[in-house]
């Protein structure tokens, strides 16, 4: 498992655990990033990165997108 700012962009990653506290982990759920899902990085911007999951895109910042384990 490694964080999805790990990730090479454009592959497509299957979500295994989302960490942190409650309030981020239902934040990131409301956004589509569940456990299970696919999540594919499509760029990353100073410190956003863009996700894509299922047919959004959806942007997170690095810290949030560091507790996505894929």
């Amino acid at each position: 498992m490694m964080p999805v700012t790990l990730a090479d962009i454009g592959q497509e990653n299957l979500i295994k655990k989302i960490g942190g506290k409650s309030q981020v982990k239902n934040h990131l759920e409301n956004l589509g990033l569940n456990v299970g899902s696919t999540v594919t990085v499509l760029n990353t911007i100073g410190g956003d990165v863009i996700l894509k999951v299922r047919e959004s895109r959806v942007a997170v910042s690095r810290e949030m997108a560091q507790k996505i384990m894929v």
